[in-house]
């Protein structure tokens, strides 16, 4: 997926209150960051920020961070929040391979929403549910493991499945049609899912977990 590119984007980013501009710095120390013991959720590939910005309103009594690569997408969600003073958010941009390497056992629930689904075989590694990164995710969980993906793209939603389902999680509620369910499930939309609401396009989701 391409993105337009932001002017200076890396300055914007680094100037916010709530970026960690020096995330390697704090494994095993993010209670201290965020200066309570309360669960820490983390959302991978964040993009333009509203669906962690909003679960960090609604959500006060959970730590929320988000990760993102392209600093040209951070930069709306930075601007999202120049005025706001969220205590329970921090936003990190990186790439999704290096979260061992910034957390220790500490994360309680790993968001994928609308991640790039690289249809492409050759490309299966780089899907946020390959094995190679189930495996990461379980250096960063910290007791029980809980995935919770959103996609429009049938096709990862059904190899996730599987991935998931071979990696030995459970699955606590599946959609086929968010939106429509008839089991309303408790959902706060990202900025691209707004769109393909719009467009009347369904949104696949499942929660699940391994304990």
């Amino acid at each position: 997926m391409r993105y337009n590119v932001i002017k200076n984007a890396d300055k914007i980013i680094k100037s916010s209150k709530h970026v960690i501009n020096n995330p390697y710095e704090n494994k095993n120390k993010w209670n201290k960051i965020f200066e309570n013991e309360n669960p820490i959720c983390l959302e991978l590939g964040m993009g333009r920020g509203n669906f962690i910005i909003e679960m960090a309103k609604k959500y006060p009594k959970i730590n929320f961070v988000g990760i993102e690569l392209y600093d040209s997408q951070m930069v709306a969600a930075v601007e999202k929040l120049q005025n706001a003073s969220i205590k329970n958010l921090k936003l990190i941009n990186c790439d999704a391979r290096e979260i061992d390497k910034i957390f220790g056992k500490e994360i309680d629930t790993i968001y994928l929403t609308f991640s790039e689904p690289w249809p492409k075989k050759h490309d299966e590694k780089k899907r946020f549910t390959h094995e190679s990164y189930l495996k990461l995710y379980d250096k960063i969980f910290k007791k029980n493991k809980h995935i919770i993906l959103k996609t429009d793209n049938k096709g990862l939603f059904a190899y996730s499945l599987e991935s998931l389902s071979q990696y030995w999680y459970s699955f606590e509620r599946i959609s086929l049609d968010l939106h429509h369910d008839e089991n309303k499930i408790e959902n706060i939309m990202t900025d691209f899912e707004k769109q393909y609401f719009k467009e009347n396009r369904p949104i696949y989701y499942v929660d699940a977990v391994f304990k």
